[in-house]
């Protein structure tokens, strides 16, 4: 934890400890904490100060994200309800045949190399009813815009891509992405319709298999042919995790063209155990814990003031730091990169070259375990992590090595370093210094040898 997190905090957790919902002196200091923590927050994304949702972190943030978006668009499963308002503020309804669907209540889009708190979302989704098209990326971990664009439907709720891969670094193209999904929703909103007859105006539409599905409308005159009142489409909405982002990329909101972005307080030196959910003024979600009315009604409970005021902290600097920290770690990364792949075979970069985050590196070095390394480097003082899941129980490889199309073999030997504020050229030599004869010696112990 950041030292200047650390001073932020003190205080709440230990004098000024009120809760932040009474009428005393000192609830009323701590509800001040919590809302100037949420003004510094939004400032940071370019947002408004009621559009941040303080969350326990940033898996809970992309569950909130997902079901919330997803039960609040639904009217239950079986149905699928568009919420949309017409150019004078009505709403106005339509009810989607399931036949179109091909699903019973909806469809999600996101992509096969997600956070699991993202992926596992969506497979329960899947056994609820709703339709989930799981997007391919590149070799190089990108996600094409285009893609996106062929797997949206009219029944479409969400869209979910990570700003960065945690794992790979790849950084996505959000604005292009957001681009295709408000081209999107303004083809929706100028569908041309006929009128069913004097008082009803009905929306033609078909599905791939040439089913007609409808939505009724008030009907303005009695003519008989008619263009429907262009519509503001409100969905699909598009989340992005954008936990790996503070610090090294634009966090503003409206430039990214999201209506949801999730944020982790321990990504950016600020604690754990604490994170945001930004919510577009007008994007209607559905909580996930129901008790009080804190957070909108969104997150109820008596708020983690230290927590909250530790995170707007962390944000903070991290932004105020970004240009200069960034510059100087895409140097080390780089440095550390071409060290890696000179001086130790059969390493290969995982991940775009250049369009990944300034702080990660993650190589597949091949005949050689990833949990042994691990463990190897530990003995030698040196953090890292592998693409194996060793700590769980399955010694199932990295889904997101497979994802951009590297055998089983490459992803269990792939490698994450991340580097930090503290994190020196003098440290990537030392670690160059060690791991080539950590491989050699791993090396000789095993029964693979592949060929590349």
């Amino acid at each position: 934890m950041d030292k200047r997190v650390k001073k932020a905090m003190e205080p709440f957790w230990t004098k000024n400890f009120g809760n932040p919902n009474a009428l005393y002196k000192e609830g009323l200091a701590a509800r001040s904490a919590v809302e100037t923590a949420r003004e510094e927050a939004a400032k940071v994304l370019g947002a408004r100060a009621k559009e941040i949702i303080f969350t326990a972190g940033g898996t809970e943030s992309d569950n909130l994200a997902i079901f919330g978006a997803v039960y609040a668009m639904t009217g239950g499963i079986g149905k699928l309800t568009s919420l949309r308002t017409d150019e004078d503020g009505n709403s106005t309804e339509a009810e989607l045949s399931n036949s179109s669907l091909g699903c019973k209540s909806g469809h999600i889009i996101t992509t096969k190399f997600e956070h699991h708190a993202v992926l596992n979302s969506c497979k329960f989704l899947e056994t609820q009813g709703f339709g989930v098209t799981y997007l391919d990326v590149g070799k190089d971990g990108l996600v094409d815009p285009k893609d996106v664009a062929k797997a949206l439907r009219p029944e479409t709720i969400l869209v979910s891509i990570m700003y960065a891969n945690n794992e790979i670094g790849t950084v996505q193209p959000i604005r292009e992405i957001a681009k295709v999904i408000r081209n999107f929703k303004k083809k929706m909103g100028e569908t041309h319709t006929t009128t069913g007859g004097i008082g009803k105006l009905t929306s033609l539409r078909t599905d791939e298999e040439g089913n007609s599905t409808e939505a009724k409308f008030p009907n303005p005159s009695s003519d008989k042919k008619l263009a429907l009142p262009r519509l503001n489409i409100i969905f699909p909405y598009f989340h992005t995790d954008a936990c790996q982002a503070p610090g090294y990329l634009d966090l503003n909101v409206e430039r990214l063209g999201v209506d949801l972005l999730t944020i982790n307080g321990s990504k950016i030196y600020g604690p754990k155990g604490i994170g945001l959910l930004y919510v577009k003024d007008g994007v209607k979600l559905q909580p996930l814990l129901y008790g009080g009315e804190q957070e909108k009604k969104l997150r109820p409970g008596t708020e983690n003031v230290p927590a909250i005021v530790g995170l707007a902290e962390a944000l903070k600097i991290a932004d105020q730091d970004r240009g200069k920290e960034s510059a100087r770690l895409v140097k080390l990364r780089d440095y550390f990169i071409n060290r890696l792949l000179g001086e130790i075979s059969k390493t290969v970069l995982n991940g775009h070259p250049t369009q990944r985050l300034p702080n990660n590196v993650n190589v597949s070095i091949l005949d050689a375990e990833g949990e042994s390394i691990v463990l190897y480097l530990d003995e030698a003082g040196v953090a890292c992590s592998t693409g194996s899941a060793c700590t769980s129980e399955s010694l199932e490889p990295s889904h997101v090595i497979l994802a951009i199309g590297k055998p089983h073999a490459y992803a269990h030997g792939a490698m994450r370093f991340s580097l930090g504020r503290s994190t020196t050229k003098k440290d990537v030599d030392y670690v160059m210094k060690v791991l080539p004869d950590i491989i050699k010696k791993l090396r000789m112990f095993s029964p693979v040898n592949i060929k590349i």
